[in-house]
């Protein structure tokens, strides 16, 4: 979903007033929400923080497929059907959310038109992100997906053109978001660095506009 002031003060007003199917959780840094192949029962809301979204392969390898703010859903492939969870949710800062039951949701999107509305906004904004997502990973190099992913945990081109990503964003993380090894993500971070693309220490990351720049070249 956009992450448009006016959209999230709506979805926390509908759902502060809903008391019943629906749970407010704090949970610190690196708490597990879900896991991979649990029962899909519910869908959260991100009111704060940041949550990741990892796959694991059956050799063990895994993957980050999503970074998801303030504002977003996640777990919504309950409402489809999905019986088991298809990826682990994990937060990576400490977060606020609103842990949503199927039933309630269900509910809410067929008797009033608005929640319905927003909520299929943010199903087509998803679906919209997931497509570019492929499309980046079949024809990009490694540096331009990370470049990218930068650029988009930076929310560039919304409000701001630098823009603090996160304190101490792990190399790691940032590897299996892009599907490369950590040895290459140190180069290429280096090398942005050098360039005056981002800069990162003690108190986090923040790109730079000049970073799109490697997106854009052919």
């Amino acid at each position: 979903m956009a992450n448009s002031k006016s959209q999230i003060v709506d979805w926390e007003a509908v759902l502060t007033g809903i008391f019943r199917g629906k749970t407010l959780m704090e949970c610190g840094k690196d708490h597990t929400l879900f896991q991979q192949g649990q029962p899909a029962d519910s869908l959260f809301y991100i009111r704060r923080g940041r949550v990741k979204l990892a796959v694991i392969s059956q050799e063990g390898k895994e993957a980050i497929v999503a970074v998801l703010n303030a504002g977003e859903f996640f777990g919504e492939g309950c409402i489809a059907g999905q019986q088991l969870r298809m990826a682990t949710a994990v937060a990576m800062t400490d977060c606020t959310l609103d842990r949503i039951e199927k039933s309630l949701m269900i509910r809410l999107l067929h008797e009033q038109h608005e929640v319905s509305e927003l909520f299929v906004t943010h199903l087509l904004s998803r679906n919209i992100r997931y497509e570019a997502d492929l499309v980046d990973q079949l024809f990009n190099s490694s540096e331009k997906r990370l470049a990218r992913i930068l650029l988009l945990l930076a929310h560039f081109g919304k409000e701001s053109r630098a823009e603090a990503v996160l304190p101490r964003i792990s190399q790691d993380d940032l590897a299996q978001m892009v599907g490369t090894t950590r040895s290459r993500v140190s180069h290429f971070m280096n090398k942005f660095r050098g360039l005056g693309f981002i800069n990162y220490d003690d108190n986090g990351l923040t790109v730079h506009s000049g970073l799109l720049s490697v997106v854009l070249h052919d």
